[in-house]
């Protein structure tokens, strides 16, 4: 199979007849042998009667729904789990995204050997105070912790080679990162394309300012987890140790100065009476502490099921 297109779906039903005909028009002029994933996350709408009548309608469609709201990276990893095309593209429910820059970035995948290509909306149609700014900051913020120099990082436009979105997991609110999973998962090959972005025809968007914050932190996170995840004590134990070495000269420091002060007969304070002293205690419990949470990380991580899982690429 050529192609597969995932898209995630919470309450839009007003534009997915006009999408469910768009992405068909686009593949019979392309030719693709192609299949179509709506991942209905727990819609309260029409939008899961509609992916049924889709389905009835035409053999390319399929859907998949779920309970309750879990989000847009649980969507992403069942439509992962069950693409069965060798470029997989994901993209927004909202008609904000156009299937007609599918064609160049499936070409951009074959020909010029990316694993991922990502779109990058140049001309945002959005909200400029509430959406481009925060965007922009966010984009820069995540260009500089992962190394990936892409503009537009958290596009819902991607297109990926097979063998990419079957090796990583997307989990929590991940998608936001999916080109750092994948490079991370050794997949280094990372494009971009500029991609037309409309406004929004039907409803409103399902997202607000709290996702800024939230992907900051998610990113804080994935970062950690990618330098430290299998040996914490690299980061704790350090910390610990300077912590503790620190703390540890405050307190010899204070000592020392208290019986020169005394030996030469000049006026001097008790160890006990000085500030210092007690920011230099702090310091060496905050050291014990974070190099016991190091050792006890180190025990946890040494214990995981997957601590010698490894992405092959091949064995001869």
């Amino acid at each position: 199979m050529d192609l597969s297109v995932i898209i995630p779906a919470f309450n839009e039903c007003e534009s997915l007849p006009e999408l469910s005909a768009w992405i068909a028009r686009m593949a019979r002029e392309q030719d693709y042998d192609y299949e179509v994933w709506f991942i209905d996350d727990g819609s309260t709408d029409g939008t899961w009667d509609a992916v049924k009548a889709f389905s009835a309608a035409d053999p390319h469609v399929h859907g998949l729904r779920f309970r309750r709201n879990y989000g847009k990276s649980a969507a992403l990893y069942c439509g992962f789990e069950r693409a069965k095309g060798q470029v997989v593209v994901t993209m927004d429910a909202d008609l904000q995204d156009s299937p007609e820059e599918i064609p160049e970035m499936v070409r951009m995948i074959r020909e010029e050997g990316y694993d991922l290509v990502s779109g990058w909306k140049q001309h945002r149609k959005d909200n400029a105070l509430t959406k481009n700014l925060p965007s922009k900051l966010y984009n820069a913020t995540a260009r500089c912790i992962t190394g990936i120099k892409l503009h537009d990082m958290n596009c819902g436009l991607k297109a990926y080679r097979r063998e990419v979105v079957k090796h990583i997991e997307v989990y929590g609110e991940m998608h936001r990162y999916i080109p750092y999973l994948a490079k991370n998962a050794g997949f280094t090959k990372i494009g971009e394309k500029k991609v037309q972005h409309a406004k929004r025809k039907y409803g409103k968007s399902k997202f607000g300012m709290s996702r800024f914050v939230n992907g900051f932190l998610d990113l804080q996170t994935l970062w950690f987890l990618t330098r430290f995840g299998k040996d914490p004590m690299h980061f704790f134990g350090y910390s610990g140790l300077l912590m503790f070495f620190v703390g540890f000269v405050m307190t010899v420091w204070i000592i020392v100065e208290k019986l020169v002060r005394q030996a030469h007969g000049l006026k001097f304070r008790a160890v006990t009476d000085q500030p210092l002293f007690y920011l230099a205690l702090l310091a060496v419990i905050l050291g014990v502490i974070l190099f016991l949470a190091g050792f006890i990380g180190e025990m946890v991580a040494r214990s995981s099921d997957d601590r010698n899982h490894y992405n092959i690429s091949g064995e001869v």
